[in-house]
């Protein structure tokens, strides 16, 4: 009886142990489980637990607290211009118009005429999802905003790629430029506070997305006006600070940024780190500088996150890798060809992605470029272990994510390419759910809950939900 007891008790610390997927790129900021029965093949008939379908154009990930997932979308009075794959196409369509004789000023207005949607062209109604963990049924679904946009997007972004972020009790949507919206489980609205509408470069639109930390709620503001960070009070939705980031880029007509920061908890103290317009910079919870390290892309996108010990920072397309030491102050930039600062454990020139963050996974740095070439490093001295193109290739910007010995690489036709983690390349299979693809899934206990351009998929081992 008393094994039996033992055991029930040890399964049921188990299932209450799981860890929810509180925000975007989860718990550790770093996507990968432990669970050795998450799934490692799927299709659109095979492995699937349940599809929701959701409407209208939203790139935010999916994130789960108890048994809700949550995530946002827009909607479009009229026909939205529908998101297109890859980063290359508009250098075939200049060269084509080119061929026609138009001139710069003419090819501008015929790029923005093709690939930008702007706030007088569309009337937008913007909804906050939860679905049931288990059924895939729509709990409920609120509209925070209706009307034009503050500002524009590119049909690659989405009005709603920023990510939500949940505490267990209420889930606080943040869109750039817009606003932040808190609301509660049962989808009542508990607060809302409008933000200032600054200008993105060239109406590219935003993406940062929301973190907690404690009782605030932090956000990162990178414009082409303005680069701020501030934080509010979660309860309220009023402001508690607000910090001017003083980062400009020398020589560079861009400042927009895209990365999301991350909460580092170490032993010495608990930093709010971001990656903004030519330098990373690290803040206290009361938005005062502790450090900065420059050299970044004047338009980063990926995440800062730690793994073991180390904080990595992606500089961005034609920008470099750098681990970072805990403990860092002032600025730990240093000139090019000097030695490194202390503080900084190992860097790789140009070694920077465009759009997909990092992976530290079973000590390895798995790092993917947008068009499909995966390297990785040791992910404690930065030592190169190979670097190949995944599968067949194609265009990525999803996070790569990691489990049972294998990292997980999406590309945007929703074509999933599952390499064995170690010093050699291995492709061991490949997922197709045949539905475009930018978020980064959430792994909740043995499920997958991955979103493509139309539906929330909730992948799932068949014999283990049998099991059950």
């Amino acid at each position: 009886m008393r094994i039996v007891i033992a055991a029930w008790l040890v399964a049921l610390c188990a299932i209450a142990g799981e860890p929810e997927w509180p925000s975007f790129r989860g718990p550790s900021s770093n996507p990968s489980a432990t669970n050795a029965n998450l799934p490692e093949k799927w299709s659109t008939t095979t492995n699937i637990e349940w599809s929701a379908e959701i409407p209208g154009l939203g790139w935010s990930s999916p994130i789960v607290a108890g048994k809700n997932v949550f995530l946002t979308t827009v909607t479009t009075e009229g026909k939205a211009k529908q998101p297109q794959k890859g980063t290359t196409y508009s250098n075939d369509y200049v060269a084509e118009l080119q061929k026609q004789g138009l001139q710069e000023k003419e090819l501008i207005e015929k790029l923005k005429e093709r690939d930008f949607e702007l706030p007088d062209e569309v009337s937008l109604h913007y909804f906050l999802y939860s679905v049931d963990l288990e059924s895939g049924k729509i709990n409920w679904k609120r509209e925070f905003y209706t009307g034009k946009p503050p500002g524009g997007r590119h049909r690659k972004n989405s009005f709603s790629s920023e990510t939500p972020v949940t505490d267990g009790k209420r889930v606080y949507v943040y869109i750039n430029n817009l606003g932040a919206f808190a609301y509660d489980f049962e989808g009542k609205q508990v607060w809302t506070t409008r933000t200032e509408a600054f200008p993105t470069i060239l109406d590219f639109g935003t993406g940062s997305s929301p973190i907690l930390v404690n009782d605030l709620v932090v956000f990162v503001n990178d414009t082409e006006k303005e680069q701020f960070i501030a934080a509010l009070d979660k309860s309220t939705g009023k402001q508690v600070w607000r910090t001017n980031r003083s980062i400009h880029v020398k020589g560079a007509d861009r400042q927009t940024g895209w990365s999301t920061p991350y909460v580092w908890k170490h032993k010495e103290r608990t930093e709010i780190v971001t990656v903004g317009p030519g330098a990373a910079i690290s803040y206290d919870l009361e938005g005062k500088e502790l450090w900065r390290l420059g050299g970044m892309s004047p338009m980063p996108v990926p995440s800062p996150f730690a793994y073991d010990g180390l904080l990595y920072l992606n500089g961005g397309t034609g920008k470099g890798l750098a681990a970072v030491k805990p403990g860092a102050s002032g600025d730990l930039t240093t000139p090019d060809g000097a030695a490194m600062h202390g503080h900084v454990a190992w860097s790789q020139p140009k070694a920077g992605t465009y759009l997909p963050t990092e992976l530290a996974y079973d000590g390895g740095l798995y790092v993917l470029t947008h068009t499909g070439v995966l390297t990785r490093f040791d992910a404690k001295t930065g030592v190169q272990s190979y670097k190949t193109r995944v599968g067949e290739g194609g265009d990525f910007t999803s996070s790569l994510w990691g489990y049972n010995g294998k990292v997980f690489c999406i590309n945007e036709e929703g074509r999933t390419y599952v390499v064995k983690a170690g010093e050699k390349y291995e492709l061991v299979a490949t997922n197709d759910l045949g539905e475009m693809a930018l978020a980064t899934p959430a792994m909740i206990a043995d499920r997958l809950i991955l979103r493509t351009d139309k539906h929330l998929w909730s992948i799932r081992n068949t014999s283990v939900k049998k099991a059950r």
